[in-house]
């Protein structure tokens, strides 16, 4: 009998497969338990629509993630913070921040675990970076940190 998971079964398969098992396995276990539902033509018609329009928007995602890469790839973020005395910075600039700045200057929403930093920033300067936008899309920014009053 062909059925269409609804959870993950172990030895079965994953949500959303359409899978071939005995008879009584499906009767007797997946359905009553609501793990599967009968693998008819509506329901491998809503599988189908289902895994289109998954496709749809991972491509749409992709495609905006692109544009949003192309658009700060290169760009230079400047970053205020206070320091004390040598120049060395009180605290350091956290990936938050970095995030914040994005969100401030460029309209691009980002998880602060997506902001890569090469290094930790205790000091001024310029720090390359690198963003995470979506799976194998990533754009590479730098993060200039200047003194209170020596910003644009």
């Amino acid at each position: 009998m062909k059925v269409i998971l609804l959870q993950d079964v172990k030895g079965s398969g994953k949500k959303g497969e359409l899978v071939n098992v005995s008879d009584g396995y499906a009767r007797n276990f997946l359905l009553p338990r609501k793990l599967a539902k009968e693998a008819d033509a509506q329901a491998l018609n809503e599988l189908k629509n289902e895994e289109q329009s998954k496709k749809y928007r991972i491509e749409t995602e992709t495609a905006q993630a692109k544009a949003d890469a192309d658009r700060i790839n290169g760009q230079t973020l400047t970053l205020i913070g206070k320091a004390g005395k040598g120049g060395k910075l009180f605290g350091s600039v956290t990936s938050k921040e970095i995030a914040a700045e994005l969100k401030k200057k460029f309209n691009i929403s980002v998880d602060k675990r997506k902001v890569v930093l090469d290094t930790d920033i205790k000091a001024f300067g310029t720090y390359n970076c690198e963003v995470k936008l979506y799976t194998g899309v990533s754009a590479k920014i730098k993060v200039m940190v200047t003194e209170e009053g020596t910003a644009e």
